[in-house]
């Protein structure tokens, strides 16, 4: 079994993105659907994108305002694998929805929200520990994460190809989530920065 870092690059929207994701070695790309986010991608886009991405890569949509049902019929239509529901509007009873449509999930929450950091902690497969400002890009003071989860779980918030070495030796996660690190402006991906990153953690391993 290897041991290495897993690696997800989300909010993906163009081709060019993807296959740039896919060759550089990510364990998972990330589609996002947001009201509001620079980053998300219209529905209709969705299963285009995913059908770029090989079998062995996780496909996985990112949500923090769709309603369950509305982003599980997504996750069907599209043919993605994961749904990763983000922040304090969904709760055990939205997961549990999800589960029993047959869709596996993610849960992702920042210490901003006060979470229960136990992995699984509402029937999620993998947790997603965003930084305090979750979404913004900004770096965090690691410190301030006394007690790391344990299990499948992801460090994202601030990481980019120059500091994802040194958080992955200071948090041991099971893997990483970048976005806005890999970003040449709001919502527009730099692939020379994705390929960087998915190098960085690599060499960290």
């Amino acid at each position: 079994m290897s041991t290495s870092t897993f690696v997800k690059v989300c909010g993906l929207s163009t081709p060019g993105d993807v296959e740039t994701a896919v060759e550089a070695g990510a364990d998972a790309v990330g589609f996002v659907v947001s009201e509001g986010s620079p980053r998300s991608v219209p529905r209709e886009r969705i299963a285009d994108l995913a059908r770029l991405v090989p079998e062995d890569v996780v496909t996985v949509l990112v949500t923090a305002t769709l309603p369950v049902d509305d982003a599980v019929t997504l996750v069907r239509d599209a043919g993605l694998g994961v749904l990763q529901l983000h922040g304090r509007r969904y709760d055990a009873e939205d997961f549990a929805r999800a589960r029993a449509a047959g869709v596996r999930t993610w849960r992702a929450t920042s210490l901003a929200d006060e979470p229960d950091l136990a992995v699984g902690a509402l029937g999620e497969e993998v947790l997603l520990l965003d930084s305090p400002a979750a979404g913004s890009g900004s770096r965090w003071d690691l410190s301030t994460l006394a007690q790391p989860p344990v299990g499948r779980w992801l460090l994202a918030g601030g990481l980019d190809p120059d500091n994802v070495a040194d958080a992955i030796a200071t948090a041991r996660p099971w893997g990483v989530d970048v976005s806005s690190g890999v970003a040449s402006a709001r919502g527009v991906k730099d692939h020379g920065r994705i390929r960087a990153f998915v190098a960085a953690v690599r060499a960290a391993d």
